[in-house]
């Protein structure tokens, strides 16, 4: 009998697609009629209540391994980890030990061309190369966990969202708050009505001040000086879309986030974190204008690097029920006004945001709307919080992806629903932040600033053998 229904469901996952029985298509299908069974029941291979059977595991493949994606893949555990890829072997060395079973790759393109057993990807390389990866991982049809920001730049957060659309993985990208209790209390808060209308919105962070993300912000010095790129590191490949420069200790490890062509700055570094509970709260994904202030620490770096302070000023239309208003962003020397309400001796999360409702004001620190309350904390007391509408996340932002890879729900900052259009407003702001001083008219449907100078920071061309496929 048991035999009978293996073998059944076998030939169930043979018709999935025409192009073979790929576990991979198989688990993918869990969203269409057809696969009633998308996965092989415990008691159909013997397994214990206690123990997955293979039937039920993703192989998952990982892509940048050595900094971010190292904890990623420790919450994939239960699932098989049957591929890894890095282009430092010496930075990824000990994640390569961790998992000796899984093949292991330099290239990103050869290990999706060769290896046609995986299922999903987790990817947390630099910004830069997001996008490239993510696009080749979509067109495999692979499940996706990638890193914030999801994409370098705003024309590359605009193509992903738009292929993710079209295709039928499950995606993740990881802003890994938007799964938390508290931002879904906080959506509540502010759907409900109880905090009133809100017109205006401060958040703020402490980098690049503070964190070892930023002790070199774009090197205090430009890297004049270019020692060879070490044996164990694939430079080329790190490159990756980037235009051509010679190695730098400046730029890798770690400490790629302050260049232009790499990382995003603060902003796009910290922003899909600090600025997701009000963006979701309150529908902001499309401004309609945008004026940055900047101050760089040479101006001659003001080509090369971000800003080591800024104030980004996003202005917001009116949204079905919720007003006009604006959104204040503020980093490094640029602190946000102390609200009048908080209490004496009261400080300030090192980064987080103020919502200020017309009945009550909200305050959270970062990475999901940690902490947070309303102000003065009297206040607080005395305030009755809505009913729960909003379900709440089991397993973790990680454990969300997995869940929605295996039944076909999405998860909750997918790409197509969420991830990717968050990403293109944060960076809206980063491309401001390069005509300082200058309010920029946004068109989202035209996909154009009203300045045409403005509009060649929305996207960075790619060097030559590289593309978005």
């Amino acid at each position: 009998m048991l035999i009978s229904l293996e073998r059944k469901m076998r030939i169930m996952m043979s018709k999935v697609s025409t192009q073979g029985p790929t576990r991979r298509k198989f688990l993918a299908a869990g969203t269409t009629a057809a696969a009633v069974f998308s996965i092989v029941p415990s008691y159909v291979v013997g397994a214990s209540k206690t123990e997955k059977p293979p039937s039920e595991k993703l192989n998952i493949a990982g892509i940048g391994i050595g900094g971010m994606g190292k904890g990623n893949l420790r919450n994939c555990r239960g699932e098989n980890i049957v591929a890894l890829c890095d282009v430092d072997s010496k930075y990824a060395g000990n994640v390569f030990k961790a998992y000796p079973k899984a093949a292991q790759y330099t290239d990103y393109r050869v290990m999706l061309e060769k290896q046609k057993d995986i299922d999903a990807v987790v990817i947390a390389t630099p910004d830069h190369t997001h996008a490239v990866i993510t696009m080749a991982a979509i067109q495999a049809g692979q499940h996706i966990y990638c890193q914030k920001p999801l994409t370098h730049t705003v024309h590359e957060a605009r193509m992903i969202t738009q292929a993710a659309r079209k295709s039928k993985v499950q995606t993740q990208m990881g802003n890994q708050g938007h799964s938390s209790g508290a931002i879904r209390m906080v959506r509540e808060w502010v759907q409900s009505g109880s905090i009133g209308d809100v017109k205006e919105v401060h958040a703020w962070t402490d980098r690049p001040d503070k964190g070892p993300w930023y002790a070199n912000f774009a090197a205090r010095d430009l890297a004049k000086d270019h020692p060879p790129a070490p044996d164990h590191l694939n430079w080329d490949l790190w490159l990756g879309p980037a235009k051509e420069r010679k190695f730098h200790p400046a730029y890798h490890p770690f400490k790629w986030r302050s260049w232009l062509d790499f990382g995003t700055g603060a902003l796009g570094d910290m922003g899909c974190h600090i600025l997701d509970p009000a963006c979701w709260a309150l529908d902001l994904m499309n401004p309609t204008s945008i004026t940055a202030e900047v101050k760089h620490h040479k101006p001659e770096l003001a080509g090369d690097a971000h800003p080591i302070a800024s104030t980004v000023t996003y202005e917001f239309p009116q949204r079905g029920k919720l007003c006009p208003m604006k959104l204040v962003w503020h980093d490094g020397v640029y602190t946000v006004p102390r609200p009048k309400m908080l209490e004496e001796g009261r400080k300030l999360p090192a980064s987080g945001s103020i919502i200020y409702g017309e009945k009550e004001t909200s305050m959270h620190g970062s990475h999901g709307a940690g902490g947070a309350r309303i102000i003065p904390e009297e206040r607080m007391k005395s305030f009755v919080s809505p009913a729960e509408t909003i379900p709440r996340v089991k397993d973790g932002h990680v454990g969300d992806w997995l869940r929605a890879c295996k039944d076909g729900n999405p998860a909750s900052s997918n790409f197509a629903d969420y991830g990717g259009q968050l990403t293109e407003m944060v960076l809206l702001g980063v491309a401001a932040q390069r005509t300082p001083g200058v309010k920029l008219n946004w068109n989202a449907d035209k996909f154009e600033f009203d300045n045409k100078n403005a509009n060649e920071f929305l996207h960075t061309p790619y060097r030559k053998g590289w593309s978005l496929g």
